[in-house]
């Protein structure tokens, strides 16, 4: 089983994550863009070539986020009308997430099987994620799936935030 982590970068206007090997080497980089609409992250790889990106979609009337891996769309996250508690739902093709992932410790499964598990690390400096990958074909829809959900908790928290 390989072990990635994913560290989001603390003083970033835009959103920048780093993701490590077991070797604290850099495997891929993800950067959100600024003052930008849609809000786009671009995941990419050593070579800084674009494998995946997660848009925020503009015109809707609940947040709405797509993660797209190689050009193709493999899930969407969405907001659910909810008074109390906010409430979304992953939807993406044989692809489910069990577990809390709203406090990011969760499996990652794809028809029944796991494909991977993502855990917080909670004491660092800013958002540090493990993610243990089964399926190695895999790798890159977990590594933006994780992605997504971060930016999915940071834009309900910028919301909360104003409303005070």
């Amino acid at each position: 089983m390989k072990s990635l982590y994913i560290k989001q970068k603390v003083f970033s206007m835009s959103g920048k994550f780093t993701v490590k090997n077991q070797e604290e080497q850099d495997v891929y980089y993800a950067e959100g863009s600024f003052m930008k609409i849609p809000k786009t992250y671009s995941i990419m790889n050593r070579q800084k070539n674009e494998v995946a990106q997660i848009v925020k979609k503009t015109i809707s009337f609940l947040p709405t986020f797509f993660v797209n891996v190689n050009g193709q769309e493999m899930v969407t996250i969405k907001k659910e009308f909810s008074f109390l508690k906010a409430r979304y739902t992953i939807d993406a093709e044989g692809i489910e997430v069990r577990g809390n992932w709203w406090d990011m410790n969760f499996d990652v499964m794809q028809n029944g099987e796991v494909i991977g598990t993502v855990d917080k690390h909670w004491f660092s400096w800013g958002d540090s994620y493990r993610i243990q990958i089964v399926k190695e074909e895999m790798e890159t829809l977990l590594i933006a799936l994780v992605i997504a959900i971060d930016c999915v908790k940071a834009s309900q928290a910028a919301v909360a935030a104003s409303a005070t």
